[in-house]
């Protein structure tokens, strides 16, 4: 198939709160949010599709394109909800993914705490076999061995099985033909490292390799259970999945790598969010993602997300790399905290206010749904504190209960503290509110970079309630919350290109370079990339090669961008050149005047993608004609301390250049905009409000 500009796209967005449902009818967005469905996800996503279906006046036949995302894989990842799997890998490497790297990211905890595994020992095989770091057979594949493996396999009843071996990045034949073996006499999927993550470092790879098999069987089952029922429904158009790199991907390829759909739904925003970037010709940007269940925050330089090959899940200490669960693929790299609207507020030992990472989700949800929640959540502070209006939440779908939220408040967090439910509130906004702060300037700080040089973009759905005050927080003078802000990811999927990223290791030493070599491994990236992102498109695609490079002896590698050619022996030259360029320009200066001081390339990238149509260009404004609001609220504010008389506008009923002076509430649908008493907001010339400090010239 060929995308344009004039299909009728549909993204959906399964989130751990809301299932955002987003539609483009030729340029016109229709969109709705519906509580998520645990027991039957899919559900939710055919419910939203009916309302925004009537909404728009077309039905499921004219749909041209599904494009999904979930959060399913990654929280049947941190909840443990995956199949029974078991891993055969090399013998003598059984402990790997138990053993980790043996870094203490807390030097001086005596009570460190790392996530178990997520295969136990007894369900890990081992069999003799070795392929040497330079690709040669050191050691025959125990067949023997296997099919005694295979038969043990398939009398313990599992779900999947995983097959990492040493090295196998450089050679797969071993995991090629031990997955062969084991296919004989099990009908369960078989994930293989060579394939999930063909990369240097064993601990990474065979935990992804883990990770795919284990979410395997459930989002295979859920993807054919999504598509079966939107074909019952009328729906005849190809539904593609996003990726955790912000491409799009079919799903076969999604259902026989299921670990590269982990962080889909957060790719989606930060999508959504380079796209206004390049509206507005912003070439600095901040992210705030804000959802039900968690905030992201995401750096975007020259309209492009920073991009990472590695993350991780589930981390036991919330700001400590190394806590949590590694996962070896390319991925949008952001910084994520359990900090959303479900996000649950509690006192510690210490007599501290604290959220997160606990979340009420959709089930039973905060105390003011009304659903069987009764611990307070940042929705009911945010209630309570006058920024929501409890008749018009969620587009009026959902009535919020003031009292039920200010007695949770009251019980669990005023009573211990001595305060009563509004001091109580504020204190549990300010800690949330402070928290995301912190994570932004560790994410900025671990990048080279400084916050408060950037615009901020907030979208979803608790985002825009509270990018003031963390703007007041970072020396953020300017936020951006697009139109379509409470379901940006899933609008963020819409404008995803086709794309792959393909990756291979392969140590080579700039003093030992092989053009032919070189132009042989990554004509086969080029391949493999292009031949995922052709299941989409057929119209023109483009390349990106990168080089992760670094001095020899080093533990880890930077990013270099290489031109998309053949190379030539005297390109050895260029190569350090560009190394030594971007190493400067990633820790200041490089590393010259040492004899001998090698530089070596660990792994090489093809990056293909469809072309897309750059969208139309807008100026920013901060406005001359001032709006007084017809309607008043009571809302709380920050800065004062006190509750301050606030302007309550509908988004809908303001012209671009009108500006609103805070404090005051702009409404929709889907969300609200907080304006504090230190911002003004102007809308512009494509719906978006600026959140502008006042005084601020533009």
């Amino acid at each position: 198939m060929t995308s344009t500009a004039n299909d009728i796209r549909l993204g959906a967005d399964i989130g751990g709160t809301f299932t955002d449902i987003a539609v483009d009818v030729r340029g016109t967005i229709f969109s709705t949010k519906i509580l998520t469905n645990y027991a039957a996800p899919e559900q939710a996503i055919l419910d939203g599709i009916e309302i925004v279906m009537r909404d728009a006046g077309i039905s499921l036949a004219d749909l041209d394109i599904v494009i999904h995302g979930t959060t399913l894989a990654t929280n049947a990842l941190i909840e443990r909800r995956g199949a029974k799997t078991a891993l055969v890998t090399t013998e003598g490497f059984r402990d790997v993914i138990e053993m980790r790297t043996e870094n203490r990211f807390e030097q001086y905890d005596l009570n460190l705490k790392l996530p178990a595994p997520l295969i136990p020992r007894e369900h890990r095989y081992t069999v003799k076999g070795r392929i040497g770091a330079q690709g040669q057979e050191l050691q025959p594949l125990d067949e023997a061995a296997l099919n005694e493996i295979a038969e043990n396999i398939a009398a313990g009843g599992f779900g999947a099985v995983a097959i990492g071996f040493i090295h196998s990045y450089m050679d797969p034949s071993h995991e090629r033909r031990a997955r062969d073996i084991l296919a004989r006499k099990l009908d369960i999927p078989i994930s293989i490292s060579a394939e999930v993550s063909p990369q240097m470092r064993e601990f990474e790879r065979f935990n992804t390799v883990c990770a795919n098999a284990y979410v395997q069987p459930q989002m295979a089952d859920y993807l054919v259970r999504l598509q079966v029922r939107l074909k019952e429904m009328g729906a005849n158009c190809p539904v593609f999945m996003i990726h955790s790199g912000g491409g799009l991907i079919s799903l076969e390829t999604a259902s026989e790598f299921p670990v590269r759909l982990v962080e889909s739904g957060p790719a989606g925003g930060a999508i959504f969010a380079a796209d206004v970037a390049r509206r507005f010709d912003l070439e600095s940007v901040v992210s705030y993602d804000m959802g039900g269940t968690t905030a992201k925050i995401c750096l975007i330089e020259d309209y492009s997300p920073r991009t990472a090959r590695t993350f991780e899940v589930a981390r036991t200490y919330r700001f400590c790399k190394g806590s949590g669960m590694p996962i070896s693929i390319p991925v949008i790299e952001m910084i994520e905290i359990g900090a959303g609207g479900g996000s649950i507020a509690w006192v510690d030992a210490m007599g501290r206010i604290q959220t997160g990472p606990e979340s009420a989700g959709s089930e039973p949800g905060p105390a003011c749904y009304g659903r069987g929640g009764t611990r307070p959540a940042i929705t009911d502070a945010d209630l309570v504190l006058g920024k929501l209006d409890p008749d018009n939440f969620a587009g009026g779908a959902i009535r919020l209960d003031t009292q039920a939220s200010e007695q949770a408040i009251t019980r669990d967090v005023g009573t211990r503290l001595s305060l009563n439910f509004v001091s109580a509130a504020f204190g549990i906004c300010e800690v949330v509110d402070e928290n995301m702060a912190n994570a932004a300037r560790v994410h900025a700080v671990e990048n080279g970079k400084n916050i408060s040089d950037n615009v901020m973009i907030a979208f979803g759905g608790a985002a825009p309630l509270h990018a003031a005050r963390l703007c007041e927080k970072l020396g953020v003078e300017q936020c951006l919350v697009p139109q379509g802000a409470g379901v940006g990811s899933a609008i963020g999927f819409l404008k995803a290109p086709f794309s792959y990223e393909a990756l291979a290791s392969k140590l080579m030493r700039l003093s030992q370079f092989d053009a032919c070599e070189v132009n042989a491994l990554l004509d086969g990236l080029k391949a493999t990339a292009e031949s995922f992102v052709r299941a989409g498109t057929d119209g023109a695609i483009t390349r990106e090669i990168t080089a992760f490079m670094r001095y020899a002896g080093q533990g880890w590698e930077i990013p270099v961008p290489l031109p998309d050619r053949a190379f030539k022996p005297g390109d050895v030259v260029r190569l350090k050149d560009a190394f030594r360029d971007n190493y400067a320009r990633f820790f200041g200066r490089a590393i010259d005047g040492l004899d001998g001081l090698e530089i070596e390339v660990v792994t090489w990238s093809v990056k293909a993608q469809d072309v897309r149509s750059a969208p139309a260009k807008h100026e920013i404004t901060i406005g001359t004609r001032t709006v007084e609001a017809s309607q008043m609220r009571g809302v709380f504010d920050p800065a004062t301390g006190t509750v301050q008389i606030s302007g309550i506008i509908e988004r809908a009923e303001l012209s671009p250049g009108d500006r609103i002076s805070g404090p005051a509430v702009i409404v929709e649908r889907e969300t609200s905009t907080v304006v504090t008493t230190l911002f003004d907001a102007v809308l512009q010339s494509d719906g978006s409000i600026l959140l502008v400090r006042k005084g601020v010239k533009a």
